[in-house]
């Protein structure tokens, strides 16, 4: 059997347009993001997904709400899938990272794995996620509602690929990345897929943008 998966980035919040670190910190939608949700729900739907999975924090949550509303299909939450862990960073505006870490901003900007702030490191991410994978059925398509980082680093560890540097682009809010596996392992079948319109993601200027959903 072919399997699809999907792994889709959640809708924008106020966090995400203030370029604020999220991390595991639960801020909603905003009404952008709303907006993003109902549109890759439509979009989602057409691809007529048998198991919808979601990360247990808000803004997942009330993305894959959307996307259930027009499946009829059940929502599992699953808290493997949360956003990567910032540590310190969490709450602070990239601004405030740079003034009070700048050496951990560096890192990040040069595209280090920065384990300093005390949170997760890509690897640790990757290995959590994939743990959302293990049990669940084996349907033709499958979609999972994360988060920028984790996304990342989930798709990374299925198409082996190194965690750093990271290869993957970032995934802009309401956007997906689509694997495939016709029986010898996942293959990209598409990133950064999403509604028409200009692909955004919350990224910063240079460098690494594996956190952008951070």
């Amino acid at each position: 059997m072919l399997r699809r998966l999907v792994i889709l980035r959640h809708g924008r919040t106020a966090w995400n347009a203030e370029r604020r670190y999220q991390g595991q910190e639960d801020p909603p939608l905003d009404v952008v993001g709303q907006a993003q949700a109902l549109e890759a729900a439509a979009l989602i739907a057409a691809m007529n997904p048998e198991l919808l999975v979601s990360s247990d924090l808000l803004r997942a949550k009330q993305t894959a709400e959307k996307i259930a509303a027009l499946t009829g299909q059940q929502l599992i939450y699953d808290p493997w899938l949360r956003e990567r862990h910032l540590g310190h960073w969490q709450g602070l505006t990239r601004d405030q990272v740079q003034a009070r870490y700048p050496e951990e901003y560096a890192d990040w900007l040069a595209g280090r794995d920065v384990t300093r702030r005390g949170g997760e490191s890509r690897q640790e991410v990757a290995t959590r996620a994939t743990k959302a994978l293990d049990e669940l059925p084996e349907v033709e398509l499958t979609v999972l509602i994360s988060h920028g980082a984790t996304s990342m680093c989930l798709a990374a560890a299925l198409l082996g690929l190194p965690q750093t540097p990271s290869i993957l682009g970032p995934l802009a809010n309401c956007h997906w990345t689509e694997l495939r596996d016709s029986g010898d392992g996942w293959t990209l079948r598409a990133h950064n897929a999403g509604p028409p319109g200009p692909v955004i993601p919350s990224l910063a200027p240079d460098g690494d943008h594996s956190d952008a959903d951070a």
